[in-house]
């Protein structure tokens, strides 16, 4: 079976051929880091505009460096939310009028579930049933992962994502957009102990996040220090280990909790290589055996989606012409 996955929930337009559940034929990815960078963080109206321009000649590409024509798709699965609603809007009503016209099914996958495949891609994807810890610049979340389509919420956010707070503090510090990426670059050349942020671990039972607190104790630390301009690496080391912290205490917590040997990193924070390093001697420590997806997956991507579209068409899923896209988290993940 050749699946073709459609994702622009966001900022990146991308789209992918994967064949049999397995193999990865083609992904691209078009970025527009470009348009927004400028603003400061992603301006819906010019995401879903620039997600228009580009989504044929993307669709197009990946099947080109697939070598697989339209005529040998067997389906399309695509991103049908949560996310920004224009740009969802572009990639589902584009694959909606594609899969009509070339007549095969089609599916709509959650972005979130997209995210939680892209963990069987890792160098060696982990068994069943395992924690996949899903940070990304929206979302923070730990579930129990007990099949292909099949998984339990044990935590998340409370108010910012983890992604988001390395946003917010980049722009705070004038490092530009996006965020995560500038700060782990400079964070290397800073020392993580010298300024020591607040760790929110809310209570012990509790496997929820909360990086409201740093991002303010981040803001109040600026304006108190008149001298911050020179400590840009240390303020960036110091923020970076107080989140990586937090993640990696609760994901090894809630993987000995669930009883599982195996935890998965994924989301675009998941790049982080601080977080990598830190989850890997955490999760090491208590013989679990982390999986972290190629960095090219861990952010936004098609291969995710038509990886997790796969299972949904295998099993007879279908979306009709009436289905539309949904902006917030909550849809059902486990085909409930």
């Amino acid at each position: 079976m050749n699946v073709l996955g459609i994702e622009t929930s966001c900022d990146e337009t991308a789209a992918a051929v994967i064949k049999d559940g397995t193999t990865i034929l083609s992904s691209v990815v078009a970025s527009q880091i470009d348009v927004h960078h400028a603003y400061g963080g992603v301006v819906p109206e010019l995401a879903s505009r620039k997600h228009m321009e580009v989504i044929v000649p993307v669709v197009q590409q990946a099947l080109q460096a697939a070598g697989v024509p339209l005529g040998r798709i067997n389906g399309v699965a695509v991103t049908q939310g949560p996310g920004l609603v224009g740009s969802l809007l572009v990639g589902f009503s584009f694959a909606k009028s594609l899969a009509f016209a070339a007549d095969i099914p089609y599916v709509g996958v959650d972005h979130l579930e997209g995210h939680i495949h892209s963990a069987f891609f890792a160098p060696t994807p982990p068994s069943f049933p395992f924690v996949a810890l899903l940070v990304s610049g929206g979302h923070t979340a730990l579930y129990r992962v007990k099949d292909f389509l099949d998984w339990d919420l044990m935590g998340k956010t409370r108010d910012d994502a983890a992604g988001e707070a390395f946003d917010k503090v980049a722009k705070m510090l004038g490092l530009g957009y996006p965020g995560g990426p500038v700060i782990d670059q400079i964070a290397r050349k800073g020392h993580p102990d010298r300024i020591r942020f607040p760790r929110a671990f809310l209570d012990p039972a509790s496997l929820d996040f909360s990086f409201s607190g740093v991002k303010t104790a981040v803001n109040r630390y600026l304006q108190t220090h008149p001298e911050h301009p020179n400590l840009v690496p240390d303020i960036a080391a110091g923020f970076q280990e107080a989140v990586v912290d937090v993640l990696a205490v609760k994901a090894v917590r809630a993987a000995e909790a669930a009883g599982c040997r195996h935890l998965a990193l994924v989301g675009g924070v998941a790049a982080n290589a601080r977080l990598q390093g830190r989850m890997q001697a955490a999760a090491g420590e208590k013989g679990i055996v982390l999986h972290v997806p190629p960095q090219d997956l861990c952010g936004d991507n098609a291969v995710m989606i038509a990886h997790a579209g796969y299972h949904r068409l295998d099993r007879g899923e279908a979306c009709g012409l009436k289905d539309d896209v949904y902006s917030r988290a909550g849809r059902p993940p486990a085909g409930n």
